[in-house]
């Protein structure tokens, strides 16, 4: 990197303003994160139920299309025609008996073959492909492929570590925790795209410190609070984390006193909103990021796949899909539905977050030489058992500098 891409002294409790602005630090993300040796999310089974059923995503910026084939398998190729690389489907899901490209229609199996070549001959023996032509040779790029209890990961490095040991063990217990091999539902989607750049959407659910501050919601109806018993765990990478609590009193204590979020006479017109059930018999809220693309949201009983999509290095978007379980009953259904107003681009808690993310990235866009202060809770990164620090954060820069070589 160039002198302008110089780490502060500090080393990971100090971030530097220029990750989240600077061209070439994006185009090094794309080529090293998202396109390197990571498993990214890319959808759940349940989005595929029927051979032909296809998801269109990305992975950073890159378009994807995720199909199952006739057998049953799922495969992950390139949204980009071999040909003259058009992105061929537009379609956010839906279902195909094969993929046509829509310029010179040039035809893929779903396994990413290509089976069709207009004019490969010529016309009344004039032109067409080469003698030599092997439409073998001209497929879709396909993408290695993970799954673990419904959830599908994709990865362009040809050989990296298998999922469950990129995971680590305390990472891949808190994901078997809310995969638990019972089949899923989808509920719903939403989307929005938020002027910020993606490492401030990760910060955020790696950041404690913010959530009983910011949050007046949160804290004034006592789903998460500095004060109630919690814990932050990491893997051994840094790469992955989580934010758990369980719920504890809802009042005014001396620790809380003096939170300006904390209003205590808050009371909600229907609360039913917040009619949970201990569904998890040890957290009440798990929120797990899983590098470098995935935010595995469990706030009482609503459940998401948050997908970060980069578009830029100020702005990206974020793919939320809310689920359950195919054996849930109609309240439960119902409930998850409800508690899904918790998120989302106009949640009650959510919309903070995208308002805030926004607020940062104006503030830092135009300070490159300067930088953050990572200091709460220490300088260095290690789980620990409460949440007034910033370890997580520090954990994860810990971790891209060494896949950015900075």
């Amino acid at each position: 990197m160039g002198a302008r891409h110089v780490w502060p002294k500090e080393g990971i409790a100090r971030v530097p303003y220029w990750v989240y602005s600077d061209p070439e630090i994006y185009a090094r993300e794309q080529e090293r994160i998202f396109c390197g040796a990571s498993w990214s999310y890319v959808a759940l089974d349940a989005e595929l139920p029927s051979p032909g059923d296809f998801k269109r995503t990305f992975i950073g910026e890159k378009p994807v299309v995720v199909v199952r084939d006739r057998e049953g398998s799922v495969n992950i190729v390139e949204n980009r025609c071999a040909h003259r690389g058009v992105q061929f489907c537009q379609k956010h899901l839906g279902n195909a008996a094969e993929f046509m490209c829509p310029y010179h229609q040039w035809t893929y199996d779903l396994k990413g073959n290509l089976i069709g070549v207009p004019f490969r001959r010529g016309v009344k023996k004039q032109g067409g492909m080469p003698a030599d032509f092997d439409p073998k040779n001209h497929g879709l790029r396909k993408l290695k492929v993970a799954r673990r209890h419904g959830v599908i990961f994709a990865s362009f490095a040809a050989d990296l570590e298998g999922l469950e040991d990129y995971l680590g063990p305390s990472m891949l217990a808190l994901f078997d925790r809310v995969f638990d091999g019972r089949e899923l539902r989808v509920l719903g989607y939403s989307r929005q795209l938020i002027p910020a750049n993606w490492k401030l959407m990760f910060e955020n659910i790696k950041d404690p410190y913010h959530a009983s501050l910011l949050h007046v919601f949160l804290v004034s109806f006592g789903l998460f609070r500095a004060d109630q018993p919690s814990k932050v765990q990491m893997d051994a990478t840094g790469r992955h984390g989580a934010l758990i609590s369980w719920r504890g009193e809802q009042g005014k204590t001396e620790d809380n006193a003096d939170m300006k979020s904390l209003i205590d006479n808050f009371r909600l017109c229907d609360p039913a909103l917040l009619d949970a059930v201990r569904e998890f018999p040890e957290y009440t809220v798990v929120m797990t990021t899983l590098w470098p693309n995935l935010i595995i949201q469990q706030q009482s009983n609503t459940l998401a796949m948050r997908q970060l999509i980069t578009r830029g290095p100020g702005a990206f978007e974020l793919a939320w899909t809310y689920f359950g379980y195919a054996d849930d009953d109609e309240d439960m259904t119902r409930r998850r539905l409800r508690q899904a107003n918790l998120m989302g681009p106009a949640g009650f808690v959510s919309i903070d977050d995208s308002e805030v993310m926004k607020f940062s990235q104006e503030g830092v866009a135009p300070y490159p030489e300067a930088a953050g202060v990572m200091e709460m809770g220490g300088r260095d990164w290690k789980d620990e058992r409460h949440m007034v620090t910033e370890s997580v954060i520090r954990a994860f820069y810990d971790h891209y500098r060494r896949v950015m070589d900075i």
